[in-house]
């Protein structure tokens, strides 16, 4: 999508209106059954599919850096990359079932309740939410941050994204 269909985009949406607390109805679908036992995923006939695979392409490369941050002992920057993984899942997701990505404000599972994730990935979502850097630097400095997570702590964030990831792939992979 080039610039310039992005401004006519946000601009078509604030002029109608749009909140950030508005229902949203997702374009016609058909079914999908996942692993998470989710009976009616929509996934769209008018989504946007090439979008949500460029996307989930990035969240996965994502996730290949977490590891590679987390081998490094570089454990802020593992859980940074966990949480930025699964949110362009989420909005991989979104992107496929909407048209289009789903406003936000960093909360993962405020944005997984949005795209229609289960439970289960919810809590996963809320438990990366913390580790958007704008939040997580608010109250720690950056010197000080790979020493407030440990490995542990790192490696638990890591599983919970790659759960996101996999939840988000069955929708995205399977449409």
């Amino acid at each position: 999508m080039m610039p310039q269909d992005r401004d006519a985009d946000l601009e078509r949406l604030l002029l109608e209106g749009v909140s950030l607390t508005q229902e949203t109805t997702p374009p016609p679908s058909r079914s999908h059954t996942g692993e998470y036992g989710e009976k009616n995923t929509d996934v769209p006939s008018g989504g946007d599919l090439q979008g949500a695979l460029g996307l989930f392409a990035e969240a996965a490369q994502d996730m290949a850096t977490a590891g590679v941050e987390l081998g490094l002992g570089r454990h802020f920057a593992c859980a940074d990359f966990c949480n930025q993984a699964a949110e362009k899942a989420a909005q991989s997701v979104s992107l496929l079932r909407f048209g289009r990505r789903s406003m936000y404000d960093h909360d993962l599972r405020a944005l997984g309740a949005l795209v229609g994730a289960p439970e289960e990935i919810q809590e996963k979502m809320a438990m990366l939410t913390p580790f958007h850097p704008e939040a997580f630097y608010a109250g720690t400095p950056p010197e000080e941050a790979d020493e407030v997570i440990n490995a542990e702590q790192a490696s638990t964030y890591l599983q919970s994204a790659r759960l996101v990831l996999r939840w988000a792939r069955e929708i995205v992979l399977s449409a």
